[in-house]
Parts: structure tokens; sequence; C-alpha cells
């Protein structure tokens, strides 16, 4: 093969390209662009004129801590990117576009995390051949596919919160128009302030994540679900869907202040009830911590029948020493 490396830094040069990964597609590219904070590089491969393959990475500012702020640059990776060809072949393709993605992310940022992978063990040798470290992770899918309504696979204490909900005058409602996203976003920055760890990314990001088109097949790739109660926001979720999979991206309620209205489990209801409808073969939760033996929000999340599973995030610093001193600690 005689493959072509280009790397895109902005939306207009990116040409039509084939594929259904959302998380690898020039429609999240533009969502990242026109968001502050966040700048975006897609890496394609070429053979000739055929697309081989594509990855793409946001590099984005990140705050280490609320008390002596510190910001550095973290460049993100949903999966392992997006291929055209046989599979001996994608895996070859990986290890260049690795390569070249790592050379270019490191001039700009501090840290390279690659999340949310398929299979804990694809690029295994790739990753470790460009010095990357990896740290046991666990995930939680929800299979979809299986008759009758999503409600049975949840914990009895689950279903009576969401009948008590609904019954208590709480509603739940995909997001029509920009105000109700930015009521919803202000309402999320509020809850994910309290969390270090979250990443909350700007109220910009979920405004262009609703104005995102339907992919070819005319179905919508984001979704933007709002609790409301009292004509207030007080609740919601933000979804992706890519190929066959759901993905919940952001999720929170005012548990504290609406305790007798379940406001973040009506907004996890919402998106599974959604994704089952809509044919989606599981839904993933993003983010579900690490294998810490207690974890309130994957506890949370497992009472609605989701299925825990061992996964990996491989991790790349910039400076060759201290990726050899995680490796060390985690492997």
């Amino acid at each position: 093969m005689a493959i072509k490396l280009t790397t895109y830094y902005r939306s207009k040069d990116i040409p039509d390209l084939p594929g259904q990964n959302t998380f690898h597609s020039k429609d999240l590219f533009v969502v990242y662009e026109n968001t502050k904070g966040y700048t975006p590089l897609l890496i394609v491969a070429t053979d000739g004129d055929k697309v081989m393959g594509k990855i793409l990475a946001a590099i984005r500012k990140k705050t280490t801590s609320f008390i002596i702020p510190t910001v550095f640059k973290k460049c993100e990776v949903y999966g392992c990117g997006e291929y055209f060809c046989e599979k001996e072949e994608s895996e070859i393709l990986f290890g260049e576009l690795l390569k070249h993605l790592t050379r270019e992310a490191l001039r700009k940022c501090f840290l390279i995390e690659f999340r949310n992978l398929g299979n804990p063990l694809v690029g295994y040798k790739h990753f470790k051949d460009n010095l990357f470290f990896a740290v046991n992770w666990l995930r939680v899918r929800n299979k979809l596919q299986t008759e009758g309504p999503i409600e049975k696979e949840f914990s009895q204490s689950r279903i009576r919160q969401i009948r008590k909900a609904l019954k208590n005058g709480a509603e739940v409602l995909e997001a029509k128009t920009q105000e109700e996203v930015e009521k919803f976003a202000v309402m999320l920055r509020k809850i994910y302030s309290t969390h270090i760890r979250k990443h909350y990314p700007s109220i910009e990001f979920f405004h262009h994540l609703k104005d995102v088109p339907q992919n070819k097949e005319g179905k919508r790739i984001t979704s933007i679900y709002i609790v409301k109660y009292k004509n207030k926001i007080i609740g919601g979720s933000a979804c992706a869907y890519s190929a066959e999979n759901a993905y919940l991206w952001f999720s929170g309620g005012m548990r504290q202040t609406y305790s007798s209205v379940y406001p973040g489990v009506l907004a996890v209801w919402m998106a599974l009830k959604t994704a089952k409808e809509q044919g989606y073969e599981h839904l993933e939760f993003m983010d579900v911590g690490l294998p810490f033996k207690q974890h309130s929000y994957r506890e949370f999340i497992l009472r609605f029948g989701g299925q825990q599973s061992s996964t990996r995030r491989w991790f790349r610093f910039k400076w060759s020493w201290l990726n050899k001193l995680f490796r060390k600690l985690y492997e």
C-alpha cells in the first residue's frame, strides 16, 4: 500500500468521507471546532483516491485543580478510528495513524488519552511501540435488543422512582430550542462543578451538539433530553449515536433540590428508552470511572440493568521518562 496521511485542522478543508462512526466524523469535528477551548485534528489515510481510514482527536484545555488552578492541554480520542479495509490492513494502518497522531498532538499538548475502546486488546502492540501505558478501566453497557419494555431490566427501586416522579408532575422530552439547550447546559455546569474529575466542555458545546445534522440514513446522531418540573429544567442527558450503538455522554439532575421527582433517574431512563425505540443494539455509558470497589455513579447506573466489564484506557505523556514511570506503576 502507498498510504498517504493528511492532517486536517479546519473543517472547510475536509472532503466528503465515508463512514458511520460519529466519534471520527466531520460532524463532530465541526462541534469541536466551534467550541471554545477545543482544537480538533482529523488524520485521513488514503491509497490513491480511496480512503482507507481516519482518526479524529480533540485537544482541549484541562484545569487540574480548583484550589490552585493549573491549565494544560490534553488530547482525547474516542476509540481507535474508523477503517475501510481488511482487518489485517487496518491493524497496520492504525499503527501508522497512531504514530502520526502522537507526533502531531504532543507538539501542542501534555497528555494523550485513548478511551472507550470497543475491544481492550485492540492496538496493543502499537500503543506499546509508541510509549503509551495502559490503565485498567470499567465499562457499563445496556443491551437493548431484548423483548419487552426497557424497564424490565431495571431494579424495582428504579421503576418505583420513575413512576413516582411522573406521578408528581415531572416531564421528560427532547430539547427542541436553543433556549432549552441553554438552560440544560447551565444546570449541568452547576452539577459538574462539584465533581473535580468530571469534565464540563462549555455551554457552546451543547448548542453545537444539538445542531449536528442527520446522517445519510436520515437518523439523528446526537440528542439532548431534558427533565422539566413546574416549567423548570432540573435534569437532562446528552447522547450520541454511532452505527448500531447509543452513547450517554453527559447526564445529571438536581437531585438534592428536587429529590421527589428523581431528575437524574429520569434523564438516564429517557436515554435508554429512546435508544431502544430507535432500534440501537446497546447503550454505553461514556464514563463510569476507575475500577474502585465503591463508586457511587457506577452503582447508580447499574440499577438500570447494564452489564459491567473490564477495559483499558491508554495514556501517553509528553516526556518519555514519565511514561516509563507510570508504566511501572500500572503494569
